[in-house]
């Protein structure tokens, strides 16, 4: 989800800057995977739904456009561009949340909300498809609200959320913040998928919507309020010993993709240390890029003092595969979206890597998907980040899908990100390369907000 919401309004916004960080932007620490304490809290996924049908379509377009202390959560699932759920509590009430690395608001559904559409005419509230549990913050006996600022945040597809932002207690997998700042959103235009009822970002607090007015239609850099996320600020009330938090993304067989809609034991999102599974030894620890705005107000790489920090992007040394030598493929802008299952490159990488299938892939120009026989023999892949490299299984290379006549057709999981050129709006936005689940089922991610940084572990082969 935390791409799109880049695309309205990301140049208004700050992060914490580099100036608080004490290391340098290049190149990494090698470490062993032991020196990584063990989670404190972990839980589930407990649900994977496919990527809204809109954000789909705003894909589409901008392809077309561009051409021990710690807690440990279990995640559930279901097809292709997908979406991770985890349980959480605010104000005691449970709710499904999409977990997103890419955003760093927590919202939850007023329970007395009105549905807006585009132009924002009131519709039937069952348009917005939510899930079922909403918030009724009179309900809550640890709700305080926020006053005189209004909670709004604006997706690249267009869709909206608005209204009053407060404080609750949130638990997620055991893990207890008091007074977390959080959006109640009243008045919205949203195209939900059924079941999820909010979000759970993570990323950092620059990209956190709230602001100092009582309108929604005043927003602007100078009335931004920045509030601390919720694991940060699990962090600052010494709830967890280390700043850890940890994606453990299991894979799902190709049936599974194909047939079910919902898949089990998906994985885990672990607070305070490292996701519960076996991994290899060696892992590999790099600072996370900032960025400064820059004519044309957007956001571009830079390591100058009052560079600011807003998702998780670090520095690529390489990807690896045969013909990989014709082509450049360092990129000091590759992005890890938990909601993307796809790993998208530039466009010479993804062209001369699905060259290499056998047959050779097919590319559609409209979604900047490579069509492949789902029999392809897919040819190695490798990320390499410091020096380490990270092969990706070929069995997460080949994504299935059922067509709109329910025929199964199958895509390679390296899609076309779009031309590797400065200025190219959707290609900077997107961070150049980014890393989805056909990479993060091969690695365990644990990142570091505090320290701005992101240790790749390697997973035992499963």
């Amino acid at each position: 989800m935390g791409f799109l919401a880049l695309l309205s309004f990301l140049f208004l916004l700050g992060g914490t800057t580099r100036a608080e960080f004490q290391h340098t932007q290049q190149g990494g620490v090698a470490l062993s995977a032991a020196q990584l304490p063990t989670a404190s809290f972990t839980l589930p996924f407990t649900g994977k739904i496919p990527r809204r049908e809109v954000k789909k379509n705003a894909l589409a377009a901008l392809n077309k456009y561009k051409r021990t202390g710690n807690d440990t959560l279990r995640l559930d699932g279901a097809s292709f561009e997908n979406e991770y759920l985890v349980n959480i509590t605010v104000g005691g009430k449970p709710f499904r949340v999409i977990l997103d690395s890419g955003s760093s608001d927590l919202w939850v559904a007023h329970s007395n909300f009105s549905c807006l559409d585009s132009n924002g005419t009131v519709v039937p509230p069952a348009t917005c498809d939510f899930g079922l549990a909403q918030f009724d913050p009179s309900q809550s006996p640890t709700f305080q609200p926020f006053p005189n600022v209004t909670f709004l945040v604006r997706y690249g597809s267009g869709e909206f959320l608005s209204g009053p932002a407060g404080f609750d207690t949130v638990v997620v997998g055991g893990l207890s913040v008091k007074q977390q700042e959080i959006g109640v959103p009243d008045s919205n235009y949203f195209l939900g998928d059924g079941t999820s009822e909010g979000v759970l970002g993570l990323a950092f607090s620059g990209l956190t919507s709230v602001w100092n007015i009582t309108s929604a239609k005043n927003t602007s850099g100078a009335n931004h309020i920045p509030y601390t996320p919720f694991f940060i600020n699990a962090v600052a009330q010494n709830k967890l010993e280390k700043p850890y938090f940890s994606v453990a993304l299991n894979r799902p067989t190709f049936t599974q993709q194909v047939n079910d809609s919902f898949v089990p034991n998906l994985g885990f999102i672990a607070f305070g240390g490292i996701a519960p599974v076996p991994r290899l030894e060696d892992a590999v620890t790099v600072p996370v890029q900032p960025y400064t705005p820059n004519a044309g107000h957007l956001f571009v790489p830079s390591n100058a003092s009052n560079a600011t920090f807003e998702w998780y992007t670090i520095h690529i040394d390489a990807f690896t595969f045969p013909g990989s030598n014709d082509v450049a493929t360092k990129s000091n802008n590759t992005f890890f979206d938990t909601g993307s299952t796809l790993n998208w490159l530039p466009s010479p990488v993804a062209t001369a890597f699905n060259a290499q299938w056998e047959p050779p892939a097919v590319l559609d120009e409209n979604t900047g998907l490579y069509t492949i026989d789902c029999n392809a023999t897919a040819p190695p892949f490798a990320v390499v980040v410091a020096g380490t490299s990270f092969s990706i299984d070929a069995r997460d290379l080949v994504i299935p899908q059922e067509d709109s006549n329910g025929n199964v057709i199958c895509v390679s999981g390296n899609g076309d990100n779009g031309p590797d050129v400065p200025g190219n709006t959707f290609t900077l936005l997107m961070l150049i390369a980014c890393g989805g689940d056909v990479f993060l089922h091969n690695v365990v991610a644990t990142f570091n907000p505090v320290d701005a940084e992101v240790t790749l572990t390697g997973r035992v082969p499963y």
